[in-house]
């Protein structure tokens, strides 16, 4: 086998490869238009189509220095785009109406053609999200099998391997569950949207906008970090690729400007994790949350813009202090506002578009197209940023490879939602967890944060949040929590592994681009993403969710949470106008706990204190700029 013949194989697969990605984008658009298939058939085409993608475009041996092995391992992965196709059509020409089945079980082929999708698809989430999530599915696979074993107060049933295919695979309640028809239909779509606003400029548009607004001002450079990662992250859906976007421009600009190497991977690591709470997409889990509550998504996006708005006041605050304490300026030369909107305005028509349409509750997949269509209509309208058909096929694969991961998540997620509904560990996971916390809102709270923390350093947020919604929102909904504060809490902190160490995939990913320590960029990172952890306490303990309140609770909630913000970023970082002293940083850290509890009263004095504290410090700044300036 020559070195050539290996090129030849690698060249052919390659564009296979875009032709599957760009036909999946067809079929998606095509499916949200027209809703033509039915679940049981459109989900396992889906789930094969991206299935064989993956094994198209992450061969087995990676390395093409040894020739024969690497033809050996693409070979393999021919045997298994094929295994998958001939699994999916049995799957897909299944007849549901014939009620045998449940009666006599499945044949040996139906059996078979269920287990290689489901080896196949834990095979696809190694190579695509990593072992971490393979080993959990397949722990969860094993305690439905063998729960009978174990002892009685966490035993199961124990289930067949007949009736673990029938459950997960020929029906809608496992693989082909709730979070892969998620995936398959509303978040593929908009995972398309971003992908056409990258290839025709529009990302680019709105890194330009940020510098504009914020570069000129002390820590321009960090300020428009987070401006953009809040704009491009909420359609873009991953912090990571927000952080590669965004960063590879702000990054060299902050470490420039004065910022030490791993504060400018951690503030651009902050930013982007925070887009996937920002309204109008934030990414995958709001549609899952939909989903899983029942709430019309326009609701959910609704009740995330104040606490969306807060988590990037906190950063910002926490961006600027920084920049005080190291004497950082602005930039010296920033584009107008006026000249960045006189070449890119068009390209707020299709956000301003899809917004309004998620608002006034029309269907999330057709927004998503109607999106997909205004940002090529809008880019064509203006001659400076028309594309060419190459690059609008650029954007179908792009579209269809960014979403491969997503999707092979969920289905595997769908595994572990399968099994808790089919073992009944979700009453007993809810029980234990009460009686570890004692029965406190308080320790609960703390035990669901370092779940997520954990679950985050092998899972994508959309699967943790999967995984935690279906074990611990019923613990939080058992201690007065209303369903969606529960959901959202667990959908924010399911967001904190990207920037907690020790494993904090977007600060690693920002550290890359800064040439900097990982670990020394997730500490400043996770510094800096402090709003994950406040502000679902808030919700917790506050009427921060509005639409399950009073106006006057919700008005009150968001005082004590800017509040709770200004107190712990002044105690963390020592200053607030200028440097404050131990005793004004002790006495912030008091006022902090004094805006979580129950009475007004104490509410009250933490806030006077902390508006105390804050003017007598920037009484002192001021005191300190006179006396500089009559010293010169």
């Amino acid at each position: 086998m020559t070195e050539s013949t290996t090129r030849w194989c690698s060249d052919k697969l390659v564009l296979i490869a875009a032709l599957a990605a760009i036909s999946l984008s067809v079929f998606q658009i095509w499916q949200g238009i027209t809703a033509d298939l039915s679940a049981p058939v459109f989900r396992p085409i889906h789930l094969s189509w991206v299935l064989i993608l993956v094994f198209l475009t992450l061969p087995l041996i990676k390395s093409e220095k040894s020739t024969a092995i690497y033809l050996l391992g693409r070979i393999f992965d021919i045997i298994c785009i094929t295994a998958i196709a001939w699994a999916s059509y049995k799957i897909v020409s299944f007849d549901y109406d014939d009620i045998m089945f449940l009666m006599d079980g499945l044949t040996f082929l139906d059996q078979l053609s269920g287990l290689i999708i489901m080896v196949l698809l834990l095979e696809a989430t190694r190579r695509t999200v990593g072992m971490v999530m393979v080993i959990i599915a397949a722990l969860f696979l094993a305690y439905a099998i063998f729960g009978n074993y174990l002892p009685g107060s966490i035993a199961s049933k124990g289930f067949s391997i007949e009736e673990i295919v029938r459950f997960h695979i020929f029906s809608t309640n496992g693989i082909y569950g709730a979070p892969l028809a998620i995936a398959a239909g509303v978040v593929f779509i908009f995972v398309l949207f971003g992908a056409f606003l990258q290839v025709t400029g529009a990302g680019k548009f709105f890194i330009d906008a940020s510098f504009s607004l914020a570069g000129k001002y002390r820590g321009g450079p960090a300020k428009a970090s987070v401006l953009a990662s809040a704009a491009l992250g909420s359609i873009s859906g991953s912090a990571i690729a927000n952080t590669v976007t965004t960063g590879a421009l702000t990054i060299p600009m902050m470490k420039k400007l004065g910022y030490k190497s791993e504060q400018a991977a951690g503030i651009e690591a902050a930013a982007s994790t925070g887009g996937q709470i920002m309204p109008p997409v934030m990414g995958a889990g709001a549609f899952v949350m939909a989903q899983f509550t029942g709430i019309p998504y326009s609701e959910i996006l609704l009740v995330s813009i104040a606490p969306a708005i807060l988590y990037f006041g906190c950063t910002l605050l926490y961006v600027h202090l920084m920049a005080c304490k190291l004497g950082l300026k602005g930039m010296d030369v920033t584009q107008k506002i006026s000249v960045v909107l006189k070449d890119g305005w068009h390209f707020l028509v299709p956000l301003i578009l899809i917004t309004s349409l998620l608002l006034m509750s029309y269907s999330p997949i057709l927004v998503g197209i109607t999106g997909c269509v205004a940002i090529l209509v809008a880019a064509m309208c203006r001659k400076h940023s028309r594309i060419t058909v190459s690059v609008f096929f650029e954007g179908m694969k792009e579209g269809a490879i960014l979403a491969l991961p997503i999707s092979v998540a969920c289905g595997t997620a769908g595994i572990v939602v399968g099994v808790v509904g089919q073992t009944g560990i979700g009453l007993q996971f809810t029980q234990f967890l009460m009686a570890l916390s004692g029965g406190y809102l308080w320790s609960v709270l703390g035990l669901i944060a370092i779940a997520a923390v954990i679950l985050g350093m092998g899972l994508p947020v959309t699967a943790a949040y999967i995984v935690l919604s279906i074990m611990a929102v019923p613990s939080l909904t058992e201690l007065g929590v209303g369903l969606l504060a529960a959901h959202m809490i667990v959908f924010w902190l399911s967001q904190t592994s990207n920037v907690t160490p020790p494993i904090a995939l977007a600060a690693f990913a920002a550290a890359g681009i800064a040439n900097t320590s990982p670990m020394k960029s997730a500490v400043q990172a996770f510094k800096l993403a402090q709003g994950f952890f406040i502000i679902p306490i808030m919700m917790a303990f506050s009427g921060l969710i509005w639409m399950e309140g009073e106006n006057i609770d919700f008005a009150v909630a968001i005082v004590l949470t800017i509040g709770l913000i200004v107190a712990f970023a002044g105690c963390i970082e020592g200053r607030l106008a200028t440097k404050l002293p131990v005793v004004y940083r002790i006495l912030l850290l008091v006022s902090a706990f004094a805006m979580l509890v129950h009475y007004p009263y104490i509410n009250v004095i933490g806030l006077v204190l902390i508006v105390m504290i804050t003017l007598l410090n920037i009484r002192t700044s001021k005191s300190e700029r006179v006396l500089t300036s009559e010293e010169v």
